[in-house]
């Protein structure tokens, strides 16, 4: 047996012959457990595409995805959310660099991008109940105001935790501990980019062909 073999396996601080670097960081465990949260969250949304899967066809006699839905709209939405995914990563990398101002800039155009997603969105909804296909109109309305429903409320409470951020920064500057928050709106921000474009594909594009 060598001496480094001896060593490490005398002292438990030491594996394989090299220091051991103990726990992990604090920014890697909150990764971590965040991408847990975001797990089931996907797992909630899974079925509640599951749900619409199921009950697209059920109309009550009513009007089908074909004959309600704006491709000309909903693309202007999905263009409003892929971009304000861009300027969210503009805001981490000022973020890293520690540069406040283009942070505040790239979070406030992430703001703005986010609120005009949501204001299409709304506009959407008033228009479908205007046009007496509300959720309650059949099993298939019902199904799709649920799924894109609960994806602007993801949103609207992304868009209140992303205020929250640029105030913390603005008071408190990039402590360690506002870093890791911020790494976990980034990933919910991202993410809910990765669903509307399940929802884009599945509800809206396979919707208006059927």
């Amino acid at each position: 047996m060598t001496d480094a073999v001896f060593h490490a396996q005398s002292d438990p601080h030491l594996l394989g012959g090299r220091p051991h670097e103990g726990p992990a960081s604090k920014r890697i465990v909150t990764g971590y457990g965040f991408w847990i949260f975001l797990l089931s969250d996907i797992v909630m949304f899974s079925c509640f595409f599951a749900a619409y899967a199921v009950l697209r066809e059920q109309t009550a006699g009513g009007p089908k995805g074909a004959e309600l839905f704006d491709l000309r709209s909903v693309a202007a939405e999905t263009a409003l959310l892929l971009l304000s995914s861009f300027t969210c990563g503009l805001a981490m990398i000022a973020a890293d660099v520690r540069n406040t101002l283009w942070y505040q800039v790239a979070m406030a155009v992430t703001c703005l991008l986010g609120l005009g997603f949501l204001a299409l969105e709304f506009r959407e909804f008033a228009d479908l109940v205007g046009r007496g296909a509300g959720p309650t109109r059949s099993a298939f309305l019902s199904s799709f105001f649920t799924l894109v429903g609960c994806h602007g409320a993801h949103v609207s409470a992304g868009i209140l935790w992303l205020l929250t951020m640029m105030a913390q920064v603005f008071a408190k500057g990039f402590r360690a501990d506002i870093m890791r928050r911020l790494l976990c709106f980034a990933l919910f921000w991202h993410a809910l980019d990765i669903i509307w474009v399940a929802i884009f594909s599945v509800v809206y594009l396979l919707g208006s062909g059927a």
